[in-house]
């Protein structure tokens, strides 16, 4: 069975799973090839599209519920297995932010120009240790609202140009800043307020940001990140139904993690 090929950078799983299917099915089912790269075409972005920046998002009752919420969350409700990798504790699907994130489909359908659903969401607490390495997303997150809730100063973020999916990867040891010092890929910085936020390509786009700046004894960033995929698609996007989807049996042998199931969230945990 073809092995996966390794992708060294966060979220890049789904990567490495299309392009193993690609392989088994090149093997087994050439002739459901172009069915499948057809089918997975829905989740890349054209090229023309660049973030867009939204000022004043929410409004000004809705950021004060929304930073409610978060200082009611219990806190052994986050996930804290990325606290030193990225500096940062999360929380996945909460209920409330799941009612808001279907609000604001409307909005993202008008900047990226289709039919969008949501995929997940998830807040995300930057500490003095925060840092995001150069990535893509999965195509779970093929576009991405990401809302400043609140910081202790403004944090960058950097952009490339929508790029085609990189099949193949050759990891080295500075394999991060010949993607960001590359003169033929420059990126482009934008710095977000509170209630800023920017849309963009999650999969198709790298985007970082470095650490942190030390600006104070306790420096952080709240931010909440809502992702979306194209209308219908929820089955498709996830390799582990390729198998069904298609057809082919060997392709539930791919080396794909199933997503966690949704934490719960007890209202009775909430701070009083």
């Amino acid at each position: 069975m073809h092995k996966p090929q390794a992708f060294p950078w966060y979220d890049s799983l789904w990567l490495g799973a299309y392009v193993q299917a690609k392989n088994i099915l090149s093997e087994y089912h050439p002739e459901k090839l172009d069915d499948f790269i057809s089918a997975m075409r829905a989740f890349k972005t054209d090229p023309t599209f660049r973030e867009v920046a939204v000022n004043s998002i929410l409004s000004n009752k809705t950021l004060m519920q929304v930073r409610s919420i978060i200082s009611d969350i219990d806190p052994s409700l986050y996930q804290k297995h990325e606290f030193l990798q990225f500096g940062r504790m999360v929380i996945h699907d909460h209920p409330e932010f799941d009612v808001l994130q279907r609000e604001l489909c409307g909005l993202v359908e008008d900047v990226v120009g289709e039919r969008v659903e949501p995929s997940y969401n998830f807040l995300s607490l930057y500490n003095n240790l925060g840092n995001c390495e150069p990535h893509m997303d999965a195509p779970l997150a093929k576009w991405t609202l990401d809302i400043c809730i609140d910081q202790s100063a403004t944090w960058p973020i950097y952009f490339s140009d929508v790029m085609p999916w990189p099949e193949s990867f050759i990891s080295t040891e500075d394999w991060q800043s010949k993607i960001t010092n590359n003169p033929k890929r420059p990126f482009r910085e934008y710095t977000l307020k509170p209630n800023d936020a920017i849309i963009f390509g999650g999969s198709s786009q790298w985007h970082y940001r470095n650490r942190i700046e030390q600006r104070f004894k306790q420096n952080f960033c709240h931010l909440l990140f809502m992702h979306f995929i194209p209308l219908g698609t929820k089955e498709l996007v996830n390799p582990n139904n390729w198998a069904s989807i298609f057809s082919v049996p060997e392709l539930a042998n791919i080396d794909y993690a199933k997503k966690p199931e949704k934490p719960t969230h007890d209202s009775t945990k909430a701070k009083t």
